[in-house]
């Protein structure tokens, strides 16, 4: 049996939550029905609906700025209303933005990992939403990486748009859930919520058992193997080694003009990770790092279901960082930040402190062990799906 989604969920109930309301919408083309609808023309063309406002996060409406881009606001030509930024002038919806509002409809394809600022942007929705009496209507998908866990928590003075409450790299929860979480444990002024279930969706269900079509939700997310790298490869941004941004490959790949493919792959293969080969490879990136350089890296492959993405990256960085000292080096803070990035990402100092001291890869996956228990039990609060 294929899942329903929340979108066709609402629809096959007549839209029954949303009736005589004046709503916004926060998406991207991300969201859409089995049919490849998307929720922006499924909602608009509904009789029942009276649209007024549109929202979008990092990216744009379109999904096609590219990361970190602040992108302005607009007006839509289809339907003539406001489409608000909130990845640009203000990552938090300002009163305004709300006013004459009911409801706000969230619906966009996340991919269960911490550092994806969609699941953020809602989170700064809910706030502003609860202090203007505004409902958030959530219309929920399936997680692309299923029920895993892993990674450690945020620290406390590391929360940002790449990790906004205490929760691990993996969380294991649809986006439905961790909003529902998220507004009950950590919203200062928690707003009406009411999340669209996904039908037939119990959890731990593979991407490919749900029968639903992966849409890139951003510019560097092309593939469903792109997020299942996603949790570890991300970490690449950190440091002065290409993720892959600017080829077909991101996150997939890894590489730098100083760094000798060939090498890496075979200290990479010897330690004999779970889940993941390592091949030579070679690319010109046209954009971002070294763009328009030669660099030569890795491709990571996954060989089956044990693949441990968070471990299997790490490792990739700990080798760079071994075979090339004088090269490798730590990305600085950015403009307005105390932390280096690969620090934000990490959600403190720590992973990076250990990486440094060379602590075995076993040791620090055994407290991402530990952590995923305790987050096991704190996450009970939001769960919706068995």
């Amino acid at each position: 049996m294929s899942v329903v989604t929340g979108l066709e969920a609402l629809r096959a109930r007549g839209f029954d939550a949303l009736e005589g309301r004046r709503i916004g919408l926060l998406t991207n083309p991300s969201a859409v029905t089995r049919e490849l609808a998307s929720a922006y023309d499924v909602l608009r063309r509904a009789p029942q609906i009276d649209l007024r406002a549109l929202f979008s996060p990092e990216h744009g409406f379109a999904a096609a700025a590219r990361d970190g881009a602040h992108v302005a606001s607009s007006i839509d030509p289809r339907t003539g209303v406001p489409i608000h930024s909130l990845y640009g002038a203000t990552m938090r919806p300002k009163h305004d933005m709300l006013a004459g509002l009911d409801a706000v409809v969230c619906d966009i394809q996340d991919i269960g990992v911490r550092y994806y600022t969609y699941a953020w942007t809602i989170s700064y929705l809910l706030q502003a939403a609860g202090e203007a009496g505004v409902e958030v209507v959530l219309l929920d998908r399936p997680n692309p990486l299923g029920a895993a866990v892993d990674g450690a928590p945020v620290q406390p003075d590391y929360l940002s748009i790449v990790g906004g409450a205490p929760i691990p790299v993996q969380h294991g929860l649809t986006l439905g859930e961790l909003m529902r979480l998220y507004n009950a444990r950590w919203n200062p002024t928690p707003a009406a919520l009411l999340v669209i279930e996904c039908e037939g969706y119990p959890r731990g269900m593979t991407w490919e058992e749900t029968g639903l079509p992966f849409v890139p939700p951003s510019p560097a997310m092309p593939h469903l193997s792109t997020a299942r790298h996603y949790p570890g490869a991300c970490l690449v941004e950190g440091a002065n080694v290409s993720e892959g941004r600017g080829t077909a490959l991101p996150f997939e790949i890894c590489g730098a003009p100083y760094i000798d493919g060939d090498a890496l792959a075979e200290r990479l293969n010897a330690l004999a990770l779970p889940g993941v080969r390592y091949r030579p490879h070679v690319f010109t990136p046209t954009a971002s790092k070294y763009a328009g350089e030669v660099c030569a890296g890795v491709q990571a492959h996954i060989t089956d279901a044990s693949y441990r993405p968070l471990l299997a990256w790490v490792a990739v960085i700990r080798e760079v960082r071994r075979l090339y000292p004088a090269d490798f080096a730590w990305l600085p803070p950015y403009a307005g930040s105390q932390h280096p990035p690969f620090d934000l990402l990490a959600g403190g100092a720590t992973l990076r402190e250990q990486i440094e001291a060379g602590v075995p890869l076993a040791d620090i996956a055994a407290e991402w062990d530990a952590a995923a228990q305790e987050w096991r039990r704190t996450r009970e609060e939001g769960v919706l799906y068995a």
